[in-house]
């Protein structure tokens, strides 16, 4: 699909791209209250997504029509994740991690998210944890 104020598709992807490319030294910064601002550039941003969608792809089967949920804070690695899986062209799935693991568990298989990606500290939490 083309806009009206320019003539290449918006994608994910083309957004990944030219920040990666145009403001690959800006700095983004992510704070989950623990530690110190956890800071990376675009162009580190842009490397790890596409290193994870490349592990989805090539190690776990993940394919453009498959769903990949997310149980994460907010964090830099969250933030990698919503670029990689739909610049994929998988659908990215978030899970409220508020939400206790039974409930976490009938949205997951209601949904046949084919993997879930679960920040280490949140495992408890998760509804099934099959390869981590």
């Amino acid at each position: 699909m083309l806009s009206t104020m320019q003539d290449v598709p918006l994608l994910i992807s083309r957004i990944l791209t030219h920040g990666s490319t145009i403001h690959g030294t800006s700095q983004v910064t992510t704070w989950t209250g623990e530690s110190e601002p956890h800071r990376r550039s675009y162009a580190e941003i842009g490397a790890r997504a596409a290193q994870l969608a490349h592990a989805l792809r090539d190690d776990l089967g993940v394919t453009g029509d498959d769903r990949v949920a997310t149980l994460m804070w907010n964090n830099a690695e969250h933030v990698e994740a919503y670029f990689a899986i739909p610049s994929m062209g998988a659908v990215l799935h978030t899970l409220n991690l508020r939400l206790p693991a039974e409930q976490l568990a009938w949205i997951v298989n209601h949904a046949a998210d084919r993997v879930i990606i679960v920040n280490g500290s949140l495992i408890p939490c998760s509804p099934c944890c099959c390869r981590i």
